[in-house]
Parts: structure tokens; sequence; C-alpha cells
């Protein structure tokens, strides 16, 4: 089934500029700038026509097919969440959690060091990528914050994952078989604004 034209608009918050610019037959650069900062994103190859029109963003499909009309909803999504994330930001918290092993978790220049994971002397080292600022508040709790939702939901799933266990170590590390095994990690239990 196709849908012959489609459109869906976003409001522009006011304190907050807006530029589109057309990099290919099917490229746009959007660039969205508030009062904590700038984000740019790139939308490539994309069956959606962006176009700036009274403080308004209009998103067009032509002649789409189901998987292009439902472009127009996630575009929309991604479009809020940069507006928010310039007038308001993004926080993600998570809380260490360990049984046996105490882990030690540090930021170190632009690198989140997680030590003595389940006992092991090897260290885990995460990236900070730029434009996301992470802390450390206590022994259990990790605060990630940033203007762009997509860096900073990324980079807290990040460290998450990387205490993940994995295949043999996963089931029942100790040699008991059922139960839920090693509960330790390091996991994301919510997010918020940093503005209210």
């Amino acid at each position: 089934m196709r849908v012959v034209y489609s459109a869906e608009e976003v409001q522009i918050p006011e304190n907050v500029k807006v530029a589109i610019e057309k990099t290919g037959p099917f490229d746009y650069v959007v660039k969205v700038r508030g009062p904590l900062g700038e984000i740019v994103k790139e939308f490539r190859n994309t069956p959606v026509v962006m176009s700036l029109q009274d403080g308004k963003i209009l998103l067009e499909v032509f002649d789409a097919r189901k998987r292009e009309y439902a472009i127009l909803g996630t575009y929309k999504g991604l479009l809020k969440n940069m507006f928010l994330g310039v007038t308001k930001g993004w926080r993600y918290k998570l809380k260490v959690i360990y049984t046996h092993f105490p882990m030690l978790v540090k930021v170190q220049g632009n690198q989140l060091i997680i030590e003595n994971f389940l006992g092991r002397k090897s260290k885990i080292v995460v990236e900070i990528p730029k434009g996301v600022k992470v802390e450390v508040k206590g022994k259990e709790d990790i605060v990630v914050e940033g203007i762009d939702r997509d860096l900073v939901s990324q980079f807290a799933a990040t460290i998450q994952s990387a205490v993940e266990l994995r295949g043999d170590e996963k089931p029942s590390p100790h040699g008991r078989e059922g139960g839920l095994g090693v509960v330790d990690g390091i996991y994301v239990v919510g997010y918020e604004h940093i503005k209210g």
C-alpha cells in the first residue's frame, strides 16, 4: 500500500533556532541551537522532504511505501528530542550493583574506568564521547548528562554493556545450576531532564 502524500509539522520552541541545509538530493543537515548549546544531525538518503515554514519544521513524504511513511513519526520524535536537549538537557542515571566484589568506578580524563568487576585484575575502560559529562556519586551512582539524547542514552547503554556477563559466565558462574546466577553489573535505572 502506498500513501500518495502525508505531512507532519513540528513546532519550534520560542528560544530555539533551527537551520536546515540540503546537502544532496536526499540528504539534510539539521542544526538546532538553544540555551544549552547546539546539536547537529545528518539525515542521509531520506525519503522525507524537510523545510522551515512559519516557526515550524514541515516533514513531507510523496508516494510513500509503509516504511517511508513510518519514518515521518521517527523524524518527528528525533526533532522533538533535539529541542528538549537544547532547552532542558538529558540526564541518565545508572546504579552499580555488586554482591561479593566491590566494584570501583571512576572518571579519569575522558575515560570511565571500572575496576575489580567480579574480582578481576583487569580494568574495563570506556571512552567518554565529546559532549557527554559523566559523574560518579558515591560508590553506587553514575550520572551521564548531555544535550544530545542519542549520544547520552547510547553511552549509558555502552556502560551497562561493558560489564554484561556473556556466554558461560551468564547462567551460573559459581557452578550452581538454576537461580539468578551473578547479578553484578551497572544498570540504567532511569532518565530525566537536567532543567525542570
